[in-house]
């Protein structure tokens, strides 16, 4: 493989009530909160060290639950890549002939496919200082 990943890093999720979730992710299993302020209201980052949920809210009142909607539902799942293995990660999918898109989170850089059922898979490598963005 031209590169390697690191670990499942989180798992987005689209959730009723984001208030409800963030609670019970917190008191049943223990996750750390990350709501940062230059993503806004969501997604709120529920943590167990470096994996962890992205919790972002439902369209509840979208008809169907189809692969276009954005009712209660995953929503993409990530790998945690090393900065040059985001490089790798790009070539590579460039010599597959494969669409991606690449989206800047402050925080972390991202690169999304589909995989064959349409699932969003996205690699990500954090770009500040990991000792302190996972405190």
């Amino acid at each position: 493989m031209p590169f390697n990943i690191n670990f499942l890093d989180h798992v987005a999720i689209r959730v009723k009530d984001l208030e409800t979730s963030v609670k019970w992710y917190e008191e049943v299993l223990g996750l750390k909160t990350y709501q940062l302020p230059e993503w806004g209201e969501f997604p709120i980052f529920m943590m167990s060290g470096k994996t962890g949920i992205a919790l972002f809210p439902a369209n509840t009142d979208h008809p169907a639950l189809d692969a276009a909607s954005k009712n209660v539902k995953i929503d993409h799942f990530a790998f945690n890549v090393s900065t040059e293995d985001f490089e790798k990660a790009k070539k590579h999918y460039d010599g597959l002939g494969l669409e991606y898109d690449i989206q800047d989170h402050y925080y972390f850089h991202s690169i999304y496919i589909k995989d064959p059922d349409s699932h969003t898979v996205e690699l990500t490598t954090i770009v500040v200082d990991e000792d302190s963005f996972y405190k």
